[in-house]
C-alpha cells in the first residue's frame, strides 16, 4: 500500500457513515452488537464476507486478513485511496461497520529491527483504520521470558503502546492490546495498562485465551480490567488434560464463555461481541458456513 498521511485520507472525502443493521435473532431492547473475525473465513472475498454478515444478523466485521493476505494495507480493497473509498461505500451500503483491524504487530520483540518493523506495521494499520472509520486496531504481545529480562520486555510492551497511542492522537482510533500468548494474567495486563495510561490505548479481552491458561474467573478479570476493555473476542474450546485446546461451537466447550458474556451484558458493555473462529490457524475445525452461522443463534442464550 502506498503510504498516505492522515491529511490525504481526510481530504479524499471518505465520510460514509454506516447504519446499524436490523435485528432478526434478538428483541431490539436486548440486541447485542455482533461481529466476526475474518480469521474464520480465510478464503472468502470481501464481498462474500459482507454478504454473509448481512444474511446472518451481524452488525460488524473484524478484519484479520482477506484471502489469506494478513497485511490489510496490501489487500486490493485498501491499497489506494480510491479502493478505500469504494470499500467504505460497500460496507455502508450493507449497513455494516468495520469494528477492528487485526494487525500482526507484536510488541514483545527485543531486537531493534524486528521491533521497528512491528511498530511500523501497527502505524500503517492505525492510518488505515482512520481512513475506514474503524475505531480499533489490534496489536498483541506473545512471549514473556521467565528469567530476569521479563521486566524489561514488559517495559518494551508499555513503551510500544505509548508510541502507538501517540501516533493515533488526533484520530478516533484506539490501539488495543489483546490478551494473548504469555500476557494473559490479570496482574500483568493491569500493570501494562496502568503504566501506559493513554486514552487511545485499551484492551481486547480474549476470554478463552486468558482462562485456558490462568483459570482466573471472568468476574475477577472484569473487576480489575473493565476500565480498559473496549472489545472482546468470543470463542469456546474443549480443553484436554495436557492443556491443548480444541475449538468448538459456542456453548459446546469447557470454558466459562457464557458466564463472561452474561457478565458483560449485565454491566452494560456497549462494544461488539466478536466471534474469533480460528479457521486459518486450525483448518481442521468446522467450515465458516457452519460456525459463523451458528454464533448469532448460540450467543442468544446468554441474553435471555
Amino acid at each position: 500500500m502506498k503510504h498516505f498521511n492522515r491529511r490525504q485520507f481526510l481530504q479524499a472525502g471518505l465520510s460514509f457513515l454506516p447504519i446499524a443493521a436490523t435485528a432478526n435473532y434478538f428483541p431490539e431492547k436486548i440486541k447485542p452488537r455482533l461481529s466476526f473475525s475474518t480469521l474464520g473465513c480465510p478464503d472468502w472475498s470481501f464481498g462474500e464476507i459482507l454478504d454473509f454478515a448481512v444474511a446472518h444478523d451481524y452488525q460488524g466485521i473484524e478484519l484479520r486478513g482477506i484471502k489469506r493476505q494478513m497485511d490489510l494495507t496490501q489487500c486490493p480493497e485498501f491499497n489506494s485511496l480510491n479502493a478505500i473509498k469504494d470499500s467504505r461505500r460497500q460496507v455502508a451500503d450493507k449497513k455494516l461497520k468495520i469494528v477492528d483491524l487485526g494487525s500482526s504487530a507484536a510488541l514483545h520483540h527485543i531486537n531493534k529491527a524486528d521491533r521497528q518493523k512491528n511498530i511500523d506495521e501497527a502505524k500503517r494499520f492505525i492510518d488505515l483504520a482512520e481512513a475506514l472509520d474503524c475505531p480499533y486496531v489490534r496489536v498483541f504481545p506473545n512471549n514473556l521470558p521467565k528469567d530476569d529480562t521479563r521486566a524489561a520486555v514488559m517495559e518494551l510492551i508499555i513503551q510500544g503502546l505509548q508510541v502507538l497511542g501517540d501516533h493515533a492522537r488526533g484520530s478516533k482510533v484506539t490501539v488495543l492490546l489483546e490478551s494473548h500468548g504469555d500476557v494473559v494474567r490479570i496482574a500483568d495486563l493491569e500493570k501494562i495498562m496502568t503504566a501506559v495510561a493513554h486514552k487511545q490505548v485499551g484492551l481486547i479481552w480474549d476470554i478463552t485465551n486468558m482462562w485456558a491458561v490462568t483459570r482466573e474467573e471472568p468476574g475477577d478479570v472484569y473487576l480489575r480490567l473493565n476500565n480498559y476493555i473496549r472489545h472482546v473476542h468470543i470463542k469456546d474450546a474443549k480443553i484436554a488434560a495436557d492443556g491443548k485446546l480444541s475449538y468448538v461451537l459456542l456453548g459446546k466447550g469447557d470454558t466459562p464463555i457464557m458466564q463472561a458474556i452474561k457478565l458483560l451484558h449485565k454491566n452494560n458493555y456497549k462494544g461488539y461481541y466478536s466471534f474469533e473462529w480460528e479457521k486459518l490457524w486450525h483448518p481442521e475445525i468446522d467450515v465458516p458456513e457452519i460456525a459463523l452461522a451458528d454464533f448469532p443463534r448460540a450467543i442468544k442464550e446468554a441474553f435471555l
